[in-house]
């Protein structure tokens, strides 16, 4: 099955550009054609699931785990297909970046990760109206968000882990499965999607939304708070996450120029053109994962921030990694100067980080903690900023190792 969905054509696209004084690049004439675009191998065997049944999933299921080569007999040609595509490494992959994981994010303090990054990675993902209404059409949004958010959290330390993306791992599984679930989700809200809204839900133009959110806007709101990373980091992270789009299905051509923190910007620049701007369904589940995160965090063991110092310390990191334009869009508030934590925050992080990574042995330290403290992979975040802490600490952050806030 390969789901196409064609309420607007690439040539109208096109069109609209310069109408309003845009010349259309070659590159933007491609991503207009990928509007409606879905993932013709994922979307077969969600048809072929339909059609066979239980003999198809237990296919499926073993091939994620043991491989193509590992099935006692031939799978249908769907799943067959899918597990050849996914089990063939680009030429450009290299086998021992996939054991070492993804080391720039597992440096991040679990903490951060999840309030900073993961946040607002979903965010991001939702200001696209096709992918907020598929969360307000399953259930109500203050049910569904903080469900959406640990899941999210799992996937994605499942992902970075070392050897998480080998073939059989949790990332690789986790990230097929969440490939399936798209597809799944296209072909539910195919039945009865309204052709006015431009784009195939779900479709490759919010498949590399969602790989961007949790790369560039993910690093840009980490930065937010003073975690920053160096070029060279810049490129190992979109080494490493060019391999999750490969797993993901997303259109090679989307992302194989992406190589740094620019090239991701001039890709979300792109992909703003081609899609509609947040609307109130943007706007509703947008702020249903915002207090979602804020609660949960408030709730925690540990926590010294209330309910809404947690939301005005998201609604600041948003607006720094969305950007005003967007965060506008999306109705995010700027949180008054007297309230703002972040320079506080930032100093604290930088401090850190710098020692963190004075060393390749105290870099390794750093990612070791990381991956071993618990984190939004398994549970809410359970700590968060002690502010009277911190202004003590002020004072003392000069040459330690001190672990970031």
């Amino acid at each position: 099955m390969t789901a196409h969905h064609t309420p607007h054509t690439a040539s109208e696209h096109v069109s609209t550009l310069e109408a309003v004084g845009h010349r259309p690049s070659l590159k933007a004439e491609r991503m207009a054609s990928l509007l409606t675009a879905g993932d013709p191998l994922a979307d077969a065997v969600i048809a072929e699931l339909d059609a066979y049944g239980h003999r198809a999933r237990q296919a499926l299921n073993a091939g994620l785990r043991k491989g193509l080569a590992g099935l006692d007999e031939q799978p249908p040609e769907a799943v067959a297909a899918l597990l050849k595509q996914v089990e063939t490494p680009p030429s450009w992959a290299d086998p021992l970046m996939l054991h070492r994981g993804d080391v720039v994010s597992l440096s991040v303090p679990p903490m951060w990760f999840g309030l900073c990054a993961i946040t607002s990675a979903l965010v991001h993902t939702y200001a696209s109206p096709a992918a907020a209404r598929l969360l307000m059409r399953t259930d109500r949004p203050t049910q569904t968000a903080p469900r959406r958010l640990v899941e999210a959290g799992v996937w994605a330390r499942q992902t970075i882990r070392p050897g998480g993306l080998l073939r059989g791992g949790p990332g690789y599984v986790a990230t097929l499965e969440a490939r399936l679930r798209h597809a799944r989700l296209r072909a539910t809200a195919l039945t009865d999607w309204d052709m006015g809204i431009p784009g195939l839900p779900i479709g490759q133009l919010d498949m590399a939304r969602t790989w961007l959110g949790h790369t560039f806007v993910a690093h840009q709101a980490l930065a937010a708070v003073g975690i920053d990373v160096t070029g060279e980091e810049e490129r190992r992270l979109y080494r490493y996450w060019a391999y999750v789009a490969h797993l993901l299905g997303v259109d090679e051509s989307l992302y194989e120029t992406v190589a740094d923190h620019a090239g991701a910007r001039r890709l979300q620049d792109l992909l703003d053109t081609m899609a509609p701007s947040p609307d109130d369904t943007s706007r509703t589940a947008a702020a249903a994962v915002i207090g979602a995160q804020a609660h949960a965090t408030a709730q925690a063991p540990g926590a010294v921030l209330s309910e809404e110092q947690l939301r005005d310390l998201i609604h600041c990191v948003l607006r720094r990694s969305l950007g005003d334009t967007a965060a506008d869009q999306l109705r995010i508030p700027d949180v008054p100067a007297v309230i703002d934590l972040m320079p506080l925050i930032s100093m604290l992080n930088r401090q850190a980080r710098q020692w963190q990574t004075f060393s390749p042995a105290s870099a390794q330290a750093a990612r070791r903690q990381a991956a071993e403290e618990a984190g939004p992979g398994t549970e809410p975040i359970t700590a968060v900023l002690a502010l009277g802490v911190a202004f003590r600490r002020r004072a003392e952050v000069r040459h330690s190792g001190t672990p970031a806030a």
